[in-house]
């Protein structure tokens, strides 16, 4: 058994794509992530399955879209008693995958030791759940970066006053050096919660003084966009925080996290098992950090937007010896590919793979191409809203309400002009609009379908689809009240 390789997967919290230094921002310091990239392959066109976090890795963890799996917001209710924003859900724990098959239910089936330290989000943090036999985890989908409170496979909640994202770090390491001399592989979730908000006051003083001097170039201050919710204003997470302050403490988050991914390798490298281990990093979701004049990702707007800096992630995979060093991918990829990958890649079937809309990128990691075989598109969704994108163009498409978008990608990049009333698109925007769904027909389960559902952003606080008992699981956008929520 130990033949398979062990894996170490890191996934970190809104961290937009234009945010490491080995993606082309000179002004961001990510050394450890750029010398991941050079020792394997760095994607860069790489999507999220849902701009925010709780859909985007229920994706990632079961390889089937939100209106498959029926997580369609960030989720507010069920996690328990981290459930510390009031939006009427429900105090109760909810298993929002329950029943449903992850890739570390395949893993553990087949022998490997599964673990996560770090961020959950995905409901009943105090129950283990995905053959997590290891399970470190904070209850809700943020927390504070000093004084947080953990969870462990007990259900226990324990307070560290540590720097989380050093906490989360030596947990993982805990785990590898726990396993590595065993006779199973094992596989370790390090879900790190930077560089998610809070940012004032909550990243280590060096670090955010280290920026002092950064113009800060690579985000943009831009005039607020005109669907900013009034609850996500321009200046962050608070309302006497001025940008830069909140720009500062964000770039610290990344470079404090890139140091702890150094950590990882050292460790995996002192133990020598670096040459059977195999790395990803991936961000949940992406983040507007002032561009589009949105602080934010998806729902940083209402209704929520698909611009590529909210759906586009970072993504790197290495493994010495099988992986090819310093390559660049620019095949459309996103989350649902990466589920039959992976599987693929440690020689295991997933005996749902053909009701999956992904496919499975090895011949990539192996040094080739993908024959033909190349998604042409890729698809995106956050409740009734959704995305067909391909190299040229995007179209968005807001089934209950409008606007809806056009863009040509190939002119106009950054998105910045909306071509849906131009005549001479017709005809290309009722092909696109047919092609995605007829895509969505094909793969949404019509119990959690969100085609029509009522998803604001704001966050879901019950089970979707006929399991809501007929009251709607979404939390409303208005009236809100009070602080801005850690969403």
């Amino acid at each position: 058994m130990k033949d398979k390789p062990n894996i170490v997967f890191i996934l970190t919290d809104d961290q937009g794509y234009w945010a490491l230094g080995c993606n082309g921002n000179s002004e961001i310091r990510t050394p450890n992530l750029d010398a991941l990239a050079r020792d394997g392959i760095r994607f860069e066109n790489f999507f999220c399955t849902s701009p925010v976090c709780s859909p985007a890795r229920a994706s990632i963890l079961t390889g089937k879209i939100p209106s498959q799996h029926g997580v369609h917001d960030w989720i507010v209710g069920g996690n328990g008693e981290s459930d510390n924003i009031d939006r009427g859900g429900t105090k109760e724990r909810i298993e929002y995958l329950k029943g449903q098959t992850g890739y570390t239910d395949i893993l553990a089936q087949n022998g490997y030791i599964c673990g996560i330290s770090g961020k959950w989000h995905l409901g009943d943090s105090h129950t283990p759940q995905k053959s997590f036999s290891h399970w470190f985890v904070f209850g809700g989908g943020a927390s504070k970066y000093f004084n947080a409170v953990m969870i462990n496979e007990k259900g226990e909640s324990i307070e560290v006053s540590e720097y989380l994202t050093d906490v989360i770090t030596d947990d993982a390491i805990g785990f590898i050096e726990k396993n590595a001399g065993g006779d199973k592989p094992f596989y370790i979730s390090v879900h790190y919660n930077a560089p998610h908000r809070p940012w004032i006051n909550n990243h280590p003083k060096e670090l955010v003084e280290s920026y002092d001097d950064c113009p800060f170039e690579s985000c943009p201050s831009e005039p607020m966009h005109p669907w900013l919710t009034h609850w996500r204003g321009a200046n962050g997470d608070r309302d006497d925080a001025p940008d830069r302050e909140c720009l500062k403490e964000y770039f610290a988050a990344v470079t404090a996290m890139d140091a702890n991914v150094g950590r990882i390798m050292k460790k995996l490298d002192e133990l020598g098992i670096r040459e059977n281990t195999l790395v990803c990093f991936m961000s949940d979701n992406g983040l507007n950090c002032g561009h589009h004049g949105i602080w934010g990702k998806g729902n940083g707007t209402f209704p929520q937007n698909m611009y590529d800096t909210s759906v586009k992630v970072p993504f790197i995979v290495s493994h010495p010896g099988r992986i090819p060093k310093g390559v660049v991918c620019d095949s459309l990829l996103s989350q649902y590919d990466f589920m039959p990958t992976l599987l693929d890649y440690v020689g295991l079937k997933n005996p749902e793979s053909d009701k999956l809309p992904g496919k499975s990128f090895l011949p990539i990691l192996e040094g080739g191409n993908m024959d033909g075989h190349e998604h042409l598109v890729v698809f995106d969704e956050y409740g009734p809203v959704r995305m067909i994108r391909t190299r040229e163009w995007k179209y968005i498409h807001r089934y209950p309400y409008g606007p809806c978008e056009l863009y040509d990608l190939v002119a106009d990049p950054d998105e910045r002009n909306n071509l849906i009333d131009d005549k001479s698109k017709e005809e290309l925007i009722i092909s696109m609009r047919g092609e995605m769904e007829k895509w969505f027909l094909k793969y949404a389960d019509p119990e959690v379908d969100a085609k029509s559902a009522g998803v604001t952003g704001t966050g879901q606080k019950a089970l979707a689809g006929v399991k809501s008992n007929g009251k709607s699981p979404y939390a409303q956008l208005a009236p809100i009240q009070g602080p801005k929520p850690l969403y």
